[in-house]
């Protein structure tokens, strides 16, 4: 029976969900999976809330996008973000595209509605850094 959940052993023996096989995407013939990016930028200080998409790439298939929405206190930009994953995981992982907004979509339950993520907003409209406005715009 599939449930469609994958993920890995370590050496002694644990078990660890990586995600769901409908999330993984494929990046230049590199499997990764959103949530591994979403965890380790979760646990951020200064993030309140992130959800990592893959999105269309004419040269790789497909890339990361995060969407960042940033505690009232944080100052963090982009390149912190992207640095931050950068020296915690592999290269490939690192998202192409970090969109600061104010809050992520949900629907009646709470859950992040992720495919209203995706392509629905084009970095050439996101600003490098949040300002009040954009993040007010943003979603």
């Amino acid at each position: 029976m599939s449930t469609g959940d994958v993920g890995h052993f370590d050496a002694q023996g644990r078990l660890f969900v990586d995600g769901r096989d409908d999330d993984m995407i494929v990046s230049g013939g590199e499997n990764m999976f959103p949530s591994e990016v979403e965890n380790l930028l979760a646990s951020m200080p200064g993030i309140r809330e992130v959800a990592v998409v893959g999105v269309s790439d004419n040269e790789f298939g497909q890339r990361l996008r995060a969407y960042v929405a940033l505690s009232e206190e944080a100052g963090l930009t982009e390149r912190d973000i992207k640095e931050h994953v950068r020296s915690r995981l592999a290269a490939y992982k690192v998202p192409r595209d970090v969109g600061f907004v104010e809050a992520l979509p949900r629907n009646a339950t709470g859950k992040i509605v992720k495919r209203d993520l995706g392509e629905g907003l084009s970095s050439d409209s996101w600003p490098s850094e949040p300002t009040p406005s954009t993040l007010r715009d943003s979603i």
